[in-house]
């Protein structure tokens, strides 16, 4: 009872005598709000729809943020598609070109074949000559 005084002016405070059953009155019972508490209600209900708008604001902005991370993502996205459709343009290109050249890369490969056989003639006919040349002087030492 002492915490419900406190607000209480002081002529109100005296608190009647008790029996020994501790029965309250009804005028304690019935003791009007303060008017202080009806602006700490305003006053809290004020900040919480503030704190609720700015919990709900922020909210908000991360969902645009996240929408323009989708925005830019997607267009990323149409950007490499582009450039994988040109890339692979530009590889049929190059398969058509190296297919056009394919008979005249067969061509040098063959005439290279070809040369390393001469090569290996030419090799032989070098040591047939030296053999020759040496039987040559062999036989004008005679």
């Amino acid at each position: 009872m002492a915490a419900a005084a406190e607000g209480v002016p002081a002529s109100q405070r005296e608190e009647p005598a008790r029996d020994d059953a501790a029965v309250e009155t009804a005028e304690e019972a019935k003791e009007p709000a303060e008017a202080d508490i009806n602006e700490l209600c305003r006053d809290m209900f004020s900040k919480m729809a503030t704190y609720l708008t700015g919990e709900l604001t922020a909210t908000s902005e991360d969902y645009k943020l996240l929408e323009n991370m989708n925005k830019l993502t997607s267009l990323k996205y149409l950007e490499m598609k582009d450039i994988a459709i040109n890339i692979s343009r530009n590889l049929k290109d190059l398969n058509q070109k190296y297919a056009g050249l394919q008979p005249y890369l067969d061509q040098i490969n063959m005439i290279e074949e070809q040369v390393a056989a001469l090569e290996q003639a030419a090799y032989k006919l070098d040591a047939y000559s030296k053999k020759l040349e040496a039987k040559y002087k062999k036989l004008e030492k005679r």
